[in-house]
């Protein structure tokens, strides 16, 4: 199994990430309330202001939690809050939700281009980006994401000090769906490959596969260090269900890949090789965040010399948690909690 990079004394930042910035609204619902609002079980769609405006009145009653959310912010979030040494680049709007967003992160110790000098002036016009995620009693997420300012995140976001001083590069797959979002990611990336930065991503959702494909081929290009998806977008992507037809052909897109199988624990392709790494023993009440929780629980462990069967083993631990609650994301606690299993785990040598 292979052995993740070593810290060198040029590496200020394990994980440099690039996303969207939204602040999650997570409203428990029916399937039959999910059918009347319309919305595609399971599936991150798109919305605009008047779509909405229309799904806020089916929801307006219903209790909704709200969090700094995002995939690749929840990701480095994850890796901050178990040790590591994260920097985000995003984009907000100079609004409420804006600066909550950016507190958030601070809170959480990631280091972003949300600083609260620059803030006012990097902050976009209009409105901050939000995600409405409806939680099913089958502990199912449906998404319905209002990019706001995200949507023009572009490439004056990205701090090339912080990104040549880190591991791994993280791009965010939801970015394949904005022109100048996929270009920052791009930019980004070319800057990473020239440095000797490591390159990440996550192939994000099936409706991104579906819709946007071209931007996720383009991260990928031609071939990136860690990739990671579910089953369910891995067999999207291959046109089939067939196990080991997938395994052969995401394993050609990375030197590490990720398939994540929910109970089914996930598996670690490299080298030609699988290993299965068993899932953590919990019911899930909501899925919400359990992709980015995995990649951000991973990445931390193989940027601090863990093998990838290890690191594997604390993103299915982390993972489980996040998705046995309410919630994208875990606290400072029950974070602290799953690296001492872990750091337990590692040293029984399991």
């Amino acid at each position: 199994m292979r052995l993740s990079i070593p810290m060198t004394s040029h590496h200020k930042y394990d994980i440099y990430a690039i996303g969207n910035a939204l602040v999650d609204s997570e409203y428990e619902v029916s399937d039959a309330q999910l059918s009347a609002m319309q919305v595609e079980k399971r599936h991150m769609t798109l919305i605009d202001t008047p779509r909405r405006a229309e799904l806020l009145v089916h929801v307006k009653g219903i209790h909704s939690r709200k969090s700094g959310g995002g995939s690749a912010g929840n990701t480095i979030v994850a890796v901050a809050q178990l040790g590591g040494r994260g920097f985000y680049s995003c984009r907000v709007a100079h609004d409420d939700l804006g600066a909550f967003y950016a507190a958030d992160l601070q809170a959480n110790g990631v280091d972003s281009n949300l600083t609260p000098a620059n803030l006012a002036a990097l902050g976009a016009p209009g409105q901050t980006g939000d995600c409405m995620v409806m939680v099913t009693p089958d502990a199912e997420r449906s998404m319905s994401t209002f990019l706001g300012a995200t949507a023009e995140l572009d490439y004056t976001a990205l701090n090339s000090d912080a990104l040549q001083a880190s591991k791994i590069y993280y791009m965010e797959g939801y970015l394949a769906a904005s022109p100048t979002g996929l270009d920052a990611a791009l930019k980004g990336r070319a800057l990473a490959r020239a440095a000797g930065v490591k390159l990440a991503t996550t192939l994000s959702d099936m409706s991104m596969i579906n819709f946007c494909r071209p931007g996720l081929q383009a991260m990928v290009g031609d071939g990136i260090d860690y990739l990671f998806c579910n089953e369910e977008e891995a067999q999207t992507w291959c046109g089939s269900k067939d196990l080991a037809a997938i395994v052969a052909q995401v394993g050609q897109l990375a030197k590490t890949v990720c398939l994540t199988r929910s109970a089914k624990g996930c598996l670690v392709i490299e080298n030609g090789s699988q290993t299965d790494v068993p899932a953590a023993k919990v019911k899930a009440v909501d899925t919400n965040g359990a992709g980015d929780m995995f990649a951000g629980a991973f990445l931390y462990a193989a940027t601090q010399g863990h093998n990838h069967a290890q690191a594997a083993w604390l993103a299915n631990q982390a993972a489980g948690q996040v998705v046995s609650q309410y919630g994208n994301r875990l606290g400072l606690a029950a974070m602290a909690q799953i690296k001492t299993q872990f750091e337990q785990f590692v040293r029984a040598g399991t």
